[in-house]
Order: C-alpha cells, then structure tokens, then sequence
C-alpha cells in the first residue's frame, strides 16, 4: 500500500524523515565501484525535476536508478498532491501493467558537457592548480614580450592590454582589506576590420592560461526576445573552462563588434538589440552574481543551472565603430575660425591616426550610453594595417601564415622560399581588399592551391621559389630539382 501525506505538517515531517534516514539515502550509492563512487563524487548531484545542481538547491535526496530530488521539489509535489482530490490507492488498483514501468529510463542520465563540477578542498600540497597568484603574475613588459612574438605592430594597443591585465589580476588575486578597492579594467578596442583586435585577445588568453569565450554582439537582445539573451557570454565562458565555476571567474570575456549595438537614431520601435543591449549588460561588467545553464544558452532548457559571479571577470569589448571618424573630424573642424589662424576643413581629411583622438564624448553621440562608457574605463585604438605590416605579418610571427606552408611543405621534404616582391605584391593586393590581415590568408590560399596540388607529385623537386611574376600572373614560380639549377615553370 501507497501512502501519501494528507497535510502540510505531515508533508514537512515526510521530508525531514527522508533526509534524516541514511539507509534511503544511500540506496543508489552501494553498488558502485570505488572507481565509479570517485568519479561520481567530482560533479554535483542535480534535481531531475528543477535541474538545480546540489550546490544551489541544497541537500537531496537520493531516489533508485541514480535521481536526486530537491527538498523544495519533493515539497512542492507533497504540496500538490495534498491539494487534489485523488484517490491514488485507487489509481494505482486500475493502472495496468506497473509492474512493467523501466526505471531506468528515467535515470537522470546529464551528459558530460552539462555536468557541474563541485568545489573541493584541496589539500596545501595540492593547492589550486591556479596559473598564477599574486608573486607569479606576469610583469606588463614580458606579457608585451609574449604579444610581440605573435602580433606585429600596434605598439601602443599591446603595452595598454599589457598593463590592463596585469593590473586585473593583482586586483584578483590582492588580499585587500582596506577601504581602497580596486575598480576593475574592462577594456574597449577601438579599430578597423582585419587590425588585430580578436587575435590580441586570443594570443593573450592562450599565454595566461585563462579560459576566453569570444561572442558576437550582433546576437544579443533583450532577454524575451528571439536571439541570445546577455547572460549567455556568461554561458559559454562556463564551456570554455569545463565547466569549472572558479576558473570561469577568472577568465576573460570578449564581445564583439560592440558598435552594432548602439542605440538606433529615429526609431519609433523599442530598441531590444541596441540601447537595451548595453542596460542589461551594466551589471555583468560591474560584477553580479549570475545564474547561468550547463551545456546550453537558453535558462529553459532542461540542463543544471551554475551560478557565476561576475566580478573578477576580465569583459573586453571591441568593434571598427564605422563613421566615427566623421563624428571625430566634426568636433575637430569646430575649433576652426575665421582669420590667419583657422584651420583648414580638410586638414584631417587624410589623417590616418584620427581614431587616436577618439573621447568618450564622441562615442556618446555616436551611440554608447554613458553608463556603459562608465563600466569601460580603459578605452583604446588600433591602427589600420599598412603595406609593411602586412609583409611582416605575413613572415614575422612565431605562427606567420609563411611559416605554416613552408611547414606543410616540409613534410613532402620541399623547400618553399617567397621573394620579396611576391610578398609586396600579395601585400598591395590585401590593401585593395580593405579587410587588413584577413585578406592574406585567402590570397595565398588561392596561389598556393596549385602549387601544393602540383608538387607532391614530383618526387625530385627539391626547392619551390614563389616569385613577383607568379602573383601578377605574368609568370611561375621556380623549381629547383634535387641537384639542379633553378628554372622556371608555368603552372597548369
């Protein structure tokens, strides 16, 4: 026979019973390995009916065929049960077949990706596998070190991320006990396509060892609305750490193409993927404590819920911010005046540096909210790439995309040279492109596509000359057989 608490009194005591007796709870537990109970005890339990992991939703109960139910959940079920006027002696008299019910298909079976990793004591000898505490943060001038092996030029963007991080991570990991506290350093990037900015922020997550989730502002909106919700930048940091709460919260967040979600002029409609955008992500970059859910970006789905909380969490935000040169020459051209002394209309017509004398001011007007300026208090730009940049991304770095095809080359032990006019040459024609360092890769994808399609079927080829002549389609490029001279050769 079934019983059912029939009052709330009961119902309460029907939970404490269940929590207090042991030998219930334990009932799923005896027959795991020791393997099995160890890697059990690495992740939460998590409700199946609320989805909350334990660390959230308090002590559970342990129920056969490994479910865990949530005080709450089992109250509220006695709750409802109590409230309707069912006979379920009855019920389950008239039911068919119970005895045929597989339990098992309602394990609570939570894939890997979604699962919450629980926050253990860790013995002094095995401390947190931190990658630095305050004595081994990075000094600014070897994490600028580090960033030159990877990003050619923008000097000034590379020593400002340099001391923005370094500072960020002393304030982390400080133990302050004044009343001085340390604001944090979200950062702004201000530059044109193909600058760098997406590839500094990588190169620097990778050389920390911090956990990065990249997003794109495009997507968000207002949360209600079709599209990602704000808190879900949050989410995929939580992926991008495995699912580790506490390195989550020391990892960096960059959003992408910011611009787009400045508040629209003239617009009659509510503004749910611009202004909206910037109110709801306020508390993010200010610090807040988030609920966020494992494994996926919308709170509905079936998944664990993890709370992160966001102060100590690096938010960088980057964008090209078109026409803001123009708002920048506008105020500029208003100092001019009448006389011997005025200024010329088109004097910064053709300067190249005009988004160094970017303020905050000239990003109000062209569309961030003053609040969300407030929660940026570093701000920067990145030049736009010139035609010897572009020659020295193309072979300079530790990863140069150069470097990589003469690897793969290597492999078919061939010798892969470019002449410095083939480099000039593929250089002007990334400046035609107007996308910066993105152009060069598809540009040499589309010359060497014969060339590693041709090669490897000559095993006496030893050496392949990439030549001016070949990149203006005047010409080949030359190959150098084992033991020969060089000589050139039209490729099919």
């Amino acid at each position: 026979m079934i019983r059912y608490p029939q009052t709330d009194d009961t119902a309460e005591k029907a939970v404490t019973d269940m929590l207090d007796d042991k030998e219930y709870l334990d009932t799923t537990t005896g027959s795991d390995t020791p393997k099995e109970k160890e890697q059990k005890d690495q992740f939460e339990k998590v409700c199946f009916m609320c989805r909350r992991p334990e660390s959230k939703a308090g002590k559970m109960i342990d129920l056969p065929n490994n479910i865990h139910i949530c005080t709450d959940c089992m109250q509220r079920s006695f709750d409802t049960m109590n409230n309707t006027n069912i006979n379920y002696e009855e019920l389950m008299k008239n039911m068919p077949n119970i005895s045929m019910i597989d339990l098992n298909s309602l394990q609570n079976q939570i894939p890997q990706r979604q699962k919450v990793k629980k926050k253990q004591e860790q013995p002094k000898e095995k401390t947190a596998q931190k990658v630095f505490d305050i004595k081994s943060i990075p000094a600014p001038h070897r994490i600028k070190a580090s960033l030159d092996e990877y990003v050619i030029g923008q000097e000034y963007a590379k020593k400002v991320m340099s001391v923005g991080v370094y500072n960020h991570y002393k304030r982390v990991f400080a133990d302050i006990t004044d009343d001085v506290e340390i604001e944090k350093s979200n950062m702004l990037m201000i530059g044109p396509t193909g600058s760098g900015k997406t590839y500094m922020v990588k190169t620097l997550a990778r050389l920390l060892d911090v956990p990065l989730a990249i997003t794109d502002a495009t997507s968000l909106t207002e949360a209600g609305y079709i599209g990602d919700d704000i808190e879900s930048v949050v989410s995929k940091l939580l992926a991008a750490a495995d699912n580790d709460v506490e390195r989550a919260e020391h990892g960096i967040i960059f959003i992408d193409e910011i611009d787009k979600i400045a508040k629209k002029k003239n617009t009659n409609q509510r503004d749910v993927s611009g202004e909206a955008v910037q109110q709801g992500m306020l508390k993010l970059l200010e610090g807040s404590e988030v609920e966020v859910p494992v494994g996926a970006n919308s709170k509905n789905a079936m998944v664990p819920l993890a709370t992160v909380n966001t102060k100590n969490i690096l938010f960088i935000c980057g964008g090209a911010f078109p026409d803001l040169e123009e708002i920048i020459k506008e105020r500029l051209n208003k100092t001019a005046s009448i006389g011997f002394q005025a200024d010329l209309k088109d004097k910064y017509d053709h300067d190249n540096k005009i988004l160094e004398k970017v303020t905050v001011d000239d990003l109000k007007k062209f569309g961030m909210i003053p609040e969300f300026l407030g929660r940026m208090p570093i701000i920067f730009t990145l030049s736009g790439l010139d035609r010897d940049m572009l020659v020295e991304i193309l072979k300079e770095p530790k990863n140069a995309i150069l470097k990589q095809y003469q690897k793969l080359l290597a492999l078919d032990e061939v010798k892969l040279e470019f002449e410095d006019g083939a480099l000039e040459a593929i250089a002007d024609m990334a400046m035609e492109k107007h996308t910066g360092a993105r152009a060069l890769r598809a540009i040499l994808e589309e010359y060497m596509l014969d060339i590693m399609y041709e090669i490897p079927k000559d095993d006496n080829i030893g050496e392949v000359i990439i030549t001016k002549d070949y990149i203006t389609h005047t010409g080949g490029p030359k190959i150098l057989l084992r033991g020969q001279e060089p000589a050139q050769i039209e490729m099919k």
